[in-house]
């Protein structure tokens, strides 16, 4: 995987995932993204993580409770601005973006592993961490 930051959109998986999405203009791939992380619960490959965290990102930021805005997130900002004014907020996705969240950072998740074999561990760790509080209205 390339990464070159932390961030959930630092990476080319989230990248692919961010174009993929651009094709869609209501919330059925993000739906479908986490159900496939959920759906791979036993052993979380990373790809699956580096997606469900754009996922929960890009929900995050239709909730108006997104993170910082920079040249990774872009194309996600610019599809958030067009979809954001029919967004009808949704409980079940946010309860799943929840778990997603819960299961990248568990010993099942091949994406945490990586990140624990890097130097930039603990900042991941704490940008999902930050996702969680915003998830939570916090």
């Amino acid at each position: 995987m390339g990464t070159w930051a932390v961030g959930p959109f630092g990476n080319d998986f989230a990248q692919d995932w961010a174009e993929d999405l651009h094709e869609s203009n209501d919330l059925y791939f993000i739906g479908d993204t986490l159900d496939n992380v959920l759906t791979n619960a036993d052993h979380l490959e990373a790809p699956f993580g580096a997606e469900g965290l754009a996922a929960v990102e890009t929900l995050l930021r239709l909730e108006g409770r997104g993170g910082v805005e920079d040249d990774d997130s872009a194309g996600i900002d610019e599809w958030v601005g067009v979809v954001k004014a029919k967004y009808k907020p949704r409980a079940d996705l946010v309860e799943k973006a929840g778990r997603v969240l819960d299961l990248v950072l568990s010993e099942r998740s091949e994406l945490r592993e990586l990140w624990q074999d890097s130097e930039h561990y603990d900042a991941w760790r704490a940008g999902v961490e930050e996702q969680k509080v915003r998830l939570a209205g916090k």
